[in-house]
């Protein structure tokens, strides 16, 4: 049997209709380039969010916990007990203390405690209120402090 001329024509054509070494690595190069450009972007697009969370939690999260707290026992936790009040009864209020408030006390965003004041100096609250407030990304007091009264 013969095999027709058009039909090894076709073949041959079949064969070259693919995509030529060069040509992937060229389209794997693209991919790379535009993987590293997408990367390089995610801090960009991530950054300043620690702001925000350190915000969240200043001015409502811990509100949360600090307002049933001041029901429960009277008044706010004072500087000396700090936060864990809101996770442990303080010394000498464990009978009207109903917590926890909060599950734990987190740390910001830069892995810090958060401060803690009452009464406050800062909140426009002032001697009713109280200060709760992240050191920022120094870790130190200075103007990039995150305040419940900003």
């Amino acid at each position: 049997m013969k095999v027709s001329p058009s039909l090894l024509s076709t073949r041959h054509i079949n064969r070259t209709r693919g995509f030529s070494l060069i040509e992937i690595l060229i389209v794997i190069a693209l991919i790379a380039v535009l993987a590293t450009v997408a990367i390089g972007n995610l801090g960009g697009i991530f950054g300043g969010q620690q702001e925000k969370v350190a915000g969240i939690f200043v001015n409502q999260t811990v509100k949360l916990g600090l307002t049933p707290y001041k029901l429960d026992v009277g008044s706010y936790p004072s500087a000396e007990e700090g936060l864990g009040a809101l996770t442990k009864a303080p010394a000498g209020k464990e009978s009207k203390w109903k917590g926890p408030y909060l599950e734990e006390v987190p740390l910001d965003p830069w892995g810090n405690p958060y401060q803690y004041r009452f009464p406050g100096s800062k909140n426009i609250n002032g001697a009713r209120g109280y200060d709760v407030w992240s050191w920022g990304t120094d870790g130190t007091e200075s103007a990039d402090d995150i305040g419940n009264w900003k």
